[in-house]
């Protein structure tokens, strides 16, 4: 996901040296919207989406032929109409100020209700998770998606248009998955961490460290909303998009308890990977000209990655948090999001902000733990890897943050400890 962020800083490094080569964009998280309002307006030269790898032939065509010029000229009106158009949309939307929000926050009933306390506090480390055991949490689904074959599993294999495709693609899936399992390709870890929390206003205390023996922040702190030594601060995000009346501007540290309820709470975080030790089962295919299998390993990379998310938040609710010992949900439930509690990952929609995987992945010592190191730009390699929080409370609910307006920006980047291009850099894609 950070890369959609990253090709408008490219497009913008591009203009700033004088770059005048065409910019292709594509990918299955870009579209022609997209590339028409954040990337197109940064670079001078010629921006065209492209739907996929196999269409960037005919356009690259285009653009050497002798009608290139007409080409490159009707993409741009193109975008533009596409650019003004969404901007037309926008002005529909109202937005209300940050105080307003935090004042439509969404409320719970702190003092009739008791946060479930974790059988284990910490951090807990399990590497080479059996892969068998992690297949029956693979959700098929976005697996076609990966290879621009639309439908839902197991209906798309029934598909009048694309069933047949589908089928097949699944069969090589099949076969492909019983090898990656039983000659272990692919290495599986995981690690995750329970710990004391309360809500400051849009942020969560997580004690990492409880230092007065009672695994709770001590009450005395030198200024409020500031790190004291054995605390950690997740920065988050609210809603200001202008409501009905009666709906809530929602923020993630809602659903933790406030620290002057004087309600002890607690919160999760984890990691977890299925891309170790890929590489070379990769770079095989691909040194014998197999592009089909290297992508196929990487689809089924990203599916065991999601499932062992899947496997694992299970195994917190039941067992390690405990707070639903009798759930009983079979794959469908699980994917339909059934389960009591939420676990949002930075960079999406509750918590779009990509830089809080670094607090995350300090408070885990992921990298050390488990193998996963964060780029620059905050992605996650192996990619085959998710990360994210743990909310236990049972009205926590999944929700998109939207665009933020001024006045948040400048209150997050505070937060933050960030200067104006910090803040701008990040918080690009929510900014109005």
């Amino acid at each position: 996901t950070p890369s959609l962020d990253e090709m408008v800083h490219v497009a913008k490094e591009m203009d700033r040296q004088g770059f005048n080569v065409p910019l292709l964009i594509g990918g299955a998280t870009t579209s022609r919207t997209h590339t028409a309002v954040k990337i197109a307006p940064e670079y001078s030269g010629a921006v065209v989406h492209v739907l996929d790898a196999s269409k960037s032939v005919t356009v690259a065509s285009d653009l050497l032929g002798d009608n290139s010029k007409r080409f490159i000229g009707n993409i741009k009106l193109e975008y533009e109409d596409l650019k003004e158009k969404f901007g037309n949309r926008k002005q529909i939307k109202k937005y209300i100020s940050l105080e307003q929000a935090r004042k439509n926050k969404f409320s719970l009933d702190w003092d009739n209700y008791t946060p479930p306390v974790p059988a284990k506090l910490g951090v807990q480390v399990f590497k080479d998770i059996p892969l068998a055991d992690i297949v029956p949490y693979i959700d098929w689904t976005p697996f076609f998606s990966s290879w621009q074959i639309w439908g839902k599993f197991p209906a798309i294999l029934e598909d009048d248009v694309v069933g047949e495709q589908a089928t097949v693609l699944y069969k090589d899936a099949q076969a492909m998955l019983e090898k990656i399992v039983k000659e272990k390709w692919i290495r599986a870890n995981a690690v995750i961490g329970l710990f004391p929390a309360n809500s400051v206003g849009d942020d969560v205390c997580v004690v990492e460290k409880p230092h007065n023996g009672e695994g709770k922040p001590d009450d005395e702190r030198d200024e409020v909303g500031k790190p004291h030594h054995g605390e950690v601060w997740l920065r988050n995000l609210r809603q200001q998009r202008k409501k009905a009346p009666g709906q809530a501007s929602y923020c993630l540290s809602d659903f933790v308890a406030p620290k002057d309820s004087g309600k002890q709470d607690y919160i999760g975080a984890f990691a977890v990977t299925a891309g170790l030790d890929i590489e070379g089962k990769v770079k095989e295919f691909e040194d014998a000209d197999n592009d089909y299998d290297a992508i196929m390993l990487k689809a089924l990379a990203d599916r065991f990655a999601e499932a062992l998310a899947e496997k694992t938040h299970a195994e917190v609710r039941k067992i390690h948090w405990a707070y639903a010992k009798e759930e009983n949900l079979d794959n469908d439930a699980l994917i339909s999001e059934k389960y009591q509690g939420i676990r949002p990952a930075p960079g999406y929609p509750a918590c779009p902000e990509h830089t809080e995987k670094i607090t995350l992945f300090q408070l885990l010592d992921v990298e050390k733990n488990i193998g996963i190191s964060l780029t620059e730009s905050c992605a996650m390699y192996p990619a085959a890897s998710v990360s994210g929080w743990y909310f236990s409370h049972p009205e926590s609910r999944y929700f998109g943050l939207g665009e933020i307006k001024e006045d948040q920006v400048k209150d997050y980047a505070e937060r933050k400890g960030w200067d104006e291009d910090t803040a701008e850099r990040w918080l690009a894609p929510v900014k109005g």
